[in-house]
C-alpha cells in the first residue's frame, strides 16, 4: 500500500477512535434512556413540566423561543456555515482547513440524524403543549447541529482571530448561541434535558475527533499535503525558518 494511503488510514483511525471514545457518555446515556432509567426519566419529565409552565405564563418569551428555533433550523445554520467556508477558502486561501470544516459539518448533520433513528426516543408528551416538533427526540438535532456549527467555525476561524479579545469574543459567542438553543428546546417542551446534553456531547466528540484526524502529528512527513499557512497539516514554521547549517 502506498505511503500516502497508509498515512490517510492512520489519520482516519485516529479521528474515528477519538470520536468514539469521547462519545462514550452519549452511548451510556442512550442506553439508560432506552431502558427508562428512573432517575434520568424522572428528572427529564419534571424539567419539561417546570420549563413549559414558565413558557406558558409569558407570551413574549414563547414568541422569542419560537423565533430562535426558526433562526437555528439546521439547514439555515449549515447554509450560513458553508458561506463562511467558501469565504475562508477563496478569500483567505485556507483551502485544507475550509474543506475540513465543511466535511466535518456535513458528516455531523447526517450522523445526528442516524443516531435519532437508532435510539428512537419519543418526544416529550405535555398536556398543554407549548410547541410541537416532528421526529424522534434523542439527541436534539437543533442542539447537536448548532454545537457542531459553532465549534467547527470557531476552529476554522481561529487563525484569523489575532488578539485574545477577538478569540474570547468568538468562544463566548459560540457558547452563548449553543446554550440558548439548548434551553430553547427544553422551554418549548420539544426535547428533554438529556436530549440536548447528548446533542452537545456528540457534536463536541465529532468535531474534536475530526480535528485530531486533520492535524498532522509531530514528525509526520507524508507527501501530498496542501500548502496552507493556517493548515496544521502543512510544514511547520519551525522547519521552514530554521537557519541552514554552513
Amino acid at each position: 500500500m502506498p505511503r500516502l494511503h497508509r498515512h490517510h488510514l492512520v489519520r482516519l483511525a485516529r479521528a474515528v477512535g477519538t470520536a468514539l471514545l469521547l462519545s462514550t457518555p452519549v452511548i451510556v446515556l442512550a442506553v439508560l434512556v432506552q431502558e427508562r432509567f428512573a432517575p434520568i426519566i424522572d428528572l427529564d419529565v419534571q424539567a419539561i413540566r417546570d420549563a413549559t409552565d414558565v413558557t406558558r405564563r409569558h407570551d413574549g418569551f414563547r414568541t422569542a423561543l419560537i423565533v430562535w428555533q426558526e433562526v437555528w433550523q439546521p439547514w439555515r445554520a449549515y447554509v450560513a456555515a458553508t458561506v463562511v467556508c467558501l469565504w475562508t477558502w477563496l478569500a483567505k486561501g485556507m483551502k485544507a482547513r475550509s474543506l475540513w470544516a465543511f466535511v466535518t459539518m456535513m458528516l455531523g448533520w447526517n450522523l445526528f440524524l442516524q443516531v435519532k433513528l437508532l435510539v428512537q426516543r419519543a418526544r416529550p408528551v405535555v398536556d398543554d403543549p407549548v410547541s410541537q416538533a416532528p421526529g424522534y427526540s434523542f439527541p436534539s438535532g437543533h442542539a447537536a447541529n448548532t454545537a457542531a456549527v459553532c465549534l467547527t467555525l470557531t476552529v476554522l476561524l481561529w487563525p484569523l482571530l489575532r488578539t485574545r479579545m477577538e478569540r474570547a469574543v468568538a468562544v463566548t459567542l459560540a457558547a452563548v448561541v449553543t446554550v440558548t438553543v439548548m434551553l430553547d428546546r427544553v422551554f418549548l417542551g420539544v426535547h428533554y434535558p438529556s436530549d440536548v446534553t447528548a446533542g452537545l456531547l456528540l457534536a463536541a466528540a465529532l468535531v474534536y475527533g475530526s480535528w485530531r484526524g486533520f492535524v498532522r502529528p509531530s514528525g509526520d512527513h507524508a507527501p501530498g499535503i496542501p500548502t496552507d499557512p493556517t493548515d496544521p497539516t502543512g510544514p511547520s514554521t519551525e522547519a521552514t525558518t530554521r537557519p541552514k547549517r554552513p
